[in-house]
């Protein structure tokens, strides 16, 4: 059953991005326009608010490429039931930046930090290694300076080319007070694959995905747009978020029929699920 409200909301504020990484699918995004309309971001957030929502200002971008952020931080915090979290490559997360997202009241921030040295962080993800350390250790300091509750995580992505520096990167930044974690690299659905894994998908069970002209889309995932469940310019959130066709994926995709859905047609992701099914049904551990 699809509940009331979604527990996530993702919008895409602008398309842009201060890096260009080989595994990540916004190198490919050519929608338009730039920047989504003031005027959406607001129908977006007015149509949602008082639902203890988390808020995710960005998609397939680099959210501090929209030099509005703060503001839509700030926008978002009216609601106090409302909760605001960021992820950042770190390369725009200057001490001026940092302290406006801090007092527009923002309450998570991922840096995703690929390497503990520039070689290998500069391959992986192209973009100023030693501005990004600097500017992540400085957001730390200013939000421990300030007794600020917004939660702070460093994330790598698991390669090889980072997987002797690891150790020392989770002891690195959890000595300063982050939430260091080491993740899987996502798997974008047609990104290769040539089937899908008929296991349930979680990702859409509890999140709301708007791209930057204002369409929402099945999942963050969805790079191309190409499962569309509804308009915010001519649609209420609401409706569709319950919408007949948003339930009719869900069910799909609660059972596991992705080959049903365009989109989950070429996803493998969560295949890790189907691997648990099948262990538990043999007996397996």
């Amino acid at each position: 059953m699809t509940p009331d409200w979604p527990e996530f909301i993702q919008l895409e504020t602008t398309i842009h991005c201060n890096s260009h990484c080989d595994f990540c699918q916004q190198r490919l995004v050519a929608r338009r326009p730039g920047f989504m309309d003031e005027r959406l971001v607001h129908k977006i957030i007015d149509e949602s608010a008082g639902h203890g929502i988390t808020y995710r200002p960005f998609l397939q971008n680099e959210p501090l490429m929209d030099k509005r952020m703060a503001d839509i931080v700030s926008y978002i915090r009216r609601d106090k039931t409302a909760k605001v979290e960021l992820n950042t490559n770190g390369g725009l997360m200057t001490p001026e930046t940092s302290e406006k997202l801090l007092d527009a009241g923002l309450d998570m921030v991922r840096f995703s930090i690929d390497g503990f040295s520039k070689e290998v962080a500069e391959i992986i993800r192209p973009i100023d290694y030693g501005c990004v350390l600097e500017n992540t250790r400085t957001f730390i300091e200013l939000a421990a300076r300030a007794g600020h509750p917004c939660q702070v995580e460093v994330r790598m992505i698991d390669t090889e080319l980072n997987r002797h520096q690891q150790a020392d990167y989770l002891e690195f930044w959890s000595g300063l007070g982050a939430e260091a974690k080491v993740v899987p690299l996502y798997n974008w659905p047609w990104s290769g694959q040539t089937g899908y894994v008929p296991a349930p998908c979680p990702k859409i069970l509890r999140e709301m995905f708007f791209v930057v002209d204002g369409r929402a889309v099945l999942c963050c995932w969805d790079s191309q747009a190409r499962a569309v469940i509804g308009d915010i310019n001519h649609t209420p959130l609401q409706e569709i978020w319950t919408g007949e066709l948003n339930r009719k994926y869900r069910r799909l995709l609660s059972q596991g029929r992705r080959g049903e859905i365009f989109l989950c047609s070429r996803c493998d992701g969560f295949k890790h699920l189907l691997e648990e099914s099948s262990a538990v049904e043999t007996g397996g551990g």
